[in-house]
């Protein structure tokens, strides 16, 4: 049984002593020595599935290793509140850093993008944006169109009602994308040893991210050594690229060249090797994964739901007439839209945010003291029955515009918000609108019989084992 408590006794740092209703939360708490964050460890998605709703927006995860010598973080809390999620990403940005997970994730990303705080992520952040503006997006639209047909080619010479392993289709073309938009040239050769390569990194790095008990990745037993060698060999692959691109007279539109390229406004500086480094990388992760894993999630729920299916066929069908899908028709894709924001809702990618506050805080009435961390679960305020009617079902409609007016705009937040709102989310959100029209107008997918799958939350949400599906050609 879990031991849940509510202390009540204030808390009172000094630049709150106007505060006479300060709380601390209501407390999860377990066996000795870990307490609560065995459940936690034990079972993701099941423990903010479960526990979550029972309490008001926000609790603390109790546990004997935090706070000890040598800890990253003296608390846990699971903030739920879209409220004070808002606090946290943005009104107050600044007194919360990425925190414990990030720390664990530069093992693979570096100080990229996705890791590095303060004064040198805005300037990296001032860098890289200009290359992913919409304007910039139009020159990747032909890439994503191109890859999404060499998928489709290679289902076409299949026998009709083939089985797939759709995950693996759909990560190979994302990766083939943003291994296109960051370097031009093909570089097929480079991605089953990539594809290969993240898998493992993911497992590892999601262990490490939620399990107290990892061995620190300096001690050499032959589990790390494994994984430290795996992180090594996705970094030299992209040395080797960068090294070859600074040798090269040829001139570029690509990603690697704009970033290249790129001069701080304020030093004129632009990224060492190292730094550039850190970003490919961490655009490769961010760019490919989460758009393969958003894509296998979307069919699978047209499979649950073939209502949905026939009305974006209709949308299809009036928008494009015969004709590909091109950047000139995504704004008239509505449904298309609406279809996609379900899916992410249902199914966000990355499915648990972190942050960790600097001085001490207020969310609401509770305390927030210095070094907790905050742990943000994506995936239950997009189910929670607060803010969704009938969470569980699968309706695009809920996102029509006059809907969504009223919706707190961190109930539903895919690609995070904030400061750091996800850089490629219009990149992402591109790639899909181009290839679910090609892929649904050409094929059925359906699952095959008997299929089971489970949630996989690594720092993506994976299907596990991946996705299969049963593809059979549309008769016109």
């Amino acid at each position: 049984m879990f031991d849940i408590k509510r202390r009540n006794k204030a808390f009172k740092p000094k630049e709150m002593l106007e505060r006479q209703t300060a709380i601390k939360p209501p407390v999860l708490d377990g066996p000795w020595p870990a307490g609560g964050i065995k459940y936690f460890a034990e079972d993701k998605l099941k423990f903010i599935t479960e526990q979550v709703p029972k309490y008001a927006g926000l609790f603390e995860v109790k546990s004997f290793f935090f706070g000890k010598i040598g800890g990253d973080f003296d608390r846990m809390y699971i903030v739920s509140e879209p409220d004070y999620v808002q606090h946290i990403l943005q009104k107050n940005n600044r007194n919360y850093i990425k925190g414990h997970a990030y720390e664990e994730l530069k093992h693979l990303l570096g100080n990229g993008l996705l890791t590095s705080e303060g004064d040198f992520w805005r300037k990296q952040r001032r860098l890289i944006q200009p290359a992913f503006h919409r304007e910039r997006l139009t020159g990747f639209a032909k890439i994503m169109i191109e890859e999404c047909q060499v998928v489709m080619g290679k289902w076409r010479v299949l026998p009709n009602g083939s089985t797939i392993n759709l995950s693996k289709a759909m990560m190979e073309m994302t990766l083939q994308i943003v291994c296109k938009a960051m370097f031009s040239s093909d570089v097929a050769h480079l991605v089953e040893e990539v594809n290969r390569e993240f898998n493992y990194a993911n497992e590892k790095l999601i262990q490490r991210t939620t399990n107290p008990f990892s061995l620190p990745l300096s001690i050499p037993t032959p589990g790390n050594l494994k994984e430290k060698n795996s992180y090594e060999n996705i970094r030299k692959m992209v040395d080797g690229i960068i090294e070859k691109r600074r040798q090269s007279s040829e001139k570029y539109q690509d990603l690697l060249a704009m970033l290249m390229e790129a001069r701080d406004e304020q030093t004129g500086e632009g990224m060492s090797d190292e730094q550039l480094r850190d970003e490919v990388v961490t655009i490769f992760l961010a760019g490919h994964e989460t758009t393969g894993v958003a894509l296998t999630w979307l069919f699978h729920c047209l499979d649950e739901n073939n209502e949905v299916e026939e009305q974006l066929l209709e949308e299809f069908n009036n928008v494009l007439d015969e004709n590909l899908p091109g950047i000139q028709h995504l704004r008239k894709l509505t449904y298309t839209r609406m279809v996609i924001d379900e899916t992410l809702r249902l199914y966000p990618p990355v499915w648990l945010l972190g942050r960790q506050s600097l001085e001490d805080d207020m969310l609401g009435d509770y305390i927030i003291p210095k070094n907790t961390n905050c742990l943000i679960p994506v995936y239950s305020i997009h189910r929670d029955k607060r803010y969704w009617n009938e969470p569980l079902k699968f309706m695009p409609e809920r996102f029509e515009p006059e809907r969504s007016k009223s919706r707190h705009k961190f109930a539903y937040f895919p690609f995070g918000g904030g400061p750091r709102l996800c850089v490629g989310n219009n990149f992402a959100l591109m790639e899909m609108q181009l290839a679910l029209p090609m892929i649904l107008r050409e094929f059925t997918l359906h699952k095959p019989k008997n299929f089971t799958f489970k949630k996989d939350p690594l720092i993506t949400m994976r299907p596990h084992p991946e996705m299969q599906m049963v593809i059979e050609r549309r008769t016109k």
